[in-house]
């Protein structure tokens, strides 16, 4: 049974099995019998390490590190980061100043508009969509389990999101469902998350996600 020590254990029927034939073979005393299950027993062996051998030498996933402004299209990125300052700035005389105050007007609201998209835009990168990634934030319970601890959050790029601000833009939101369960001592302390990222939308009272993601690993932010 030394056989096992080394080799994952990932195929407990297959174990079983073998377990089941070595047993059995102890019942029979001719030599034929012992023939019969020592071929037997050798062939589940040879199988079963070839199986799991396989799997051992399947590729280790590439978490990607990735920034949050890389969630977004770049149109929503450049509206949210040049806020309308509706024409505060235009110097007296300047030939920006002759425009009628018509154009100005539109000018001002097709800019305001643009902005106010971008903050509850929900358009995503498809090409994140069932992608490994690594990416750093912050966690904002939404569910807990009977001992305390979150199994549902949203992960945002920033503390203070949805509590002690509005939320981000739906495509800065990540969903995250963690059965398993994750103590959380301060709110303010930032993580690590590996997993599998997807483009799916989930609405929530408190805000509404774009992403979600198929947790690998969760781990306090250390700076790389």
């Amino acid at each position: 049974m030394l056989l096992f020590t080394n080799i994952p254990f990932r195929y407990p029927k297959v174990f079983m099995l073998l377990c089941m034939v070595i047993m059995t073979s102890y019942a029979f005393k001719s030599s034929a019998d012992e023939s019969f299950f020592s071929s037997i027993t050798s062939d589940i062996i040879t199988e079963y390490k070839a199986i799991t051998e396989s799997f051992s030498e399947q590729p280790e996933v590439n978490y990607r590190t990735i920034e949050w402004t890389e969630l977004m299209p770049k149109d929503d990125l450049e509206a949210i980061l040049n806020q309308p300052d509706y024409i505060d700035d235009i110097v007296d005389g300047s030939p920006e100043d002759q425009l009628s105050n018509r154009v100005k007007s539109a000018i001002v609201t097709a800019s305001d508009n643009r902005y106010q998209q971008a903050l509850v835009s929900t358009r995503v990168i498809e090409a994140f969509n069932n992608q490994p990634v690594r990416i750093a934030g912050f966690i904002v319970p939404l569910e807990f389990d009977g001992e305390q601890t979150v199994t549902q959050f949203f992960f945002v790029p920033y503390f203070g999101a949805c509590i002690h601000m509005p939320p981000p833009p739906p495509n800065q939101l990540i969903y995250v469902s963690y059965p398993q369960g994750l103590k959380l001592n301060a709110l303010y302390d930032p993580f690590w998350i590996t997993g599998v990222i997807k483009t799916s939308l989930v609405e929530n009272d408190m805000a509404t996600a774009a992403y979600s993601i198929t947790v690998n690993s969760i781990s306090l932010y250390v700076p790389d």
